[in-house]
């Protein structure tokens, strides 16, 4: 059963690596483009949420967002409610920007699951939310310095 995972790897390193070449063009690049789609669906949210949402480390985040907001896609602005923390939010160019990438999800998610019916669809959709979760909690557990027994 370890092909399910390796699977989905190669999946997820396919489309990525089809999604940095595309989004080159507009100064997104590597996986740039997650958190400028986030940050849009999410107006105000924190760079750690952001990171937790995403399930990278916080030094991988703050690279990425230094990178959007260096490039004005995203600008960060003071919490009214606590002077420590930075809001994020999009820029009108992240605006403009944030449509080509939902097509390119669409698209995406429509070439990947050519051939399935609606209810495999479905299935398929249920079944990988509840990896995502076993996932996440053990992401949480080692995030916390555990370590996991094999």
């Amino acid at each position: 059963m370890v092909d399910i995972l390796r699977s989905i790897g190669v999946i997820a390193r396919s489309l990525d690596s089809i999604s940095n070449i595309e989004f080159k063009q507009y100064d997104l690049t590597k996986g740039q483009y997650i958190y400028l789609a986030r940050i849009y669906e999410h107006p105000g949210i924190i760079q750690e949420k952001l990171a937790e949402m995403i399930k990278v480390d916080r030094t991988t985040a703050a690279r990425a967002i230094k990178k959007l907001e260096t490039n004005d896609f995203i600008v960060r602005k003071q919490s009214d409610d606590n002077k420590k923390e930075k809001k994020l939010y999009v820029t009108q160019k992240g605006k403009d920007t944030y449509p080509i990438l939902y097509r390119e999800e669409h698209y995406s998610n429509d070439v990947a699951l050519k051939g399935l019916s609606p209810a495999e669809r479905k299935q398929i959709f249920e079944l990988l939310e509840v990896v995502k979760s076993n996932i996440s909690e053990n992401w949480e557990y080692v995030k916390k310095g555990n370590k996991r027994i094999y």
